[in-house]
């Protein structure tokens, strides 16, 4: 009994820092977050994307001011691993807290568009990015 006490509390111990050092991680990512968006193509970047946010998300508005804009989101995209677009493979090449980052970054997002929601968001970017349906409920059921 007194071992397997042990081996239990030894176990709970390994995952509270395994945890722990992902939280870190993630505090991390929080916050260097989109710092490429205060160097010197912050001004023309800012006023270039303030024009998405009174569009709905993913309409064909959207699409086309996102056409337009391609050479500066392509840079930050570049230097922001949370975006799927910095990534040859999208999604797939994303690791753990990319996605919970950029999950973060949606949720945030959305607060600049007047009709945003979360739940229309992941639905065109479940087309969008070919996000598959186990990934896709994992991100609706942490909304």
């Amino acid at each position: 009994m007194i071992k397997w006490y042990f081996h239990t509390t030894i176990h709970k111990l390994w995952v509270i820092w395994y945890m722990f050092l992902f939280c870190v991680k993630l505090m991390g990512k929080a916050f260097i977050h989109d710092l490429s968006k205060f160097g010197k193509e912050a001004k023309e970047f800012s006023t270039k994307l303030n024009r998405l946010s009174r569009i709905t998300y993913g309409e064909d508005d959207y699409k086309k001011i996102l056409k337009e804009l391609e050479p500066t989101l392509k840079h930050h995209y570049s230097l922001n691993r949370h975006h799927p677009e910095h990534w040859e493979n999208g999604i797939s090449d994303m690791d753990l807290s990319d996605i919970i980052e950029m999950m973060m970054d949606w949720r945030s997002s959305i607060k600049k568009h007047k009709d945003g929601s979360i739940l229309a968001s992941l639905e065109v970017n479940r087309k969008r990015f070919n996000i598959s349906d186990q990934l896709y409920h994992i991100l609706k059921n942490s909304c």
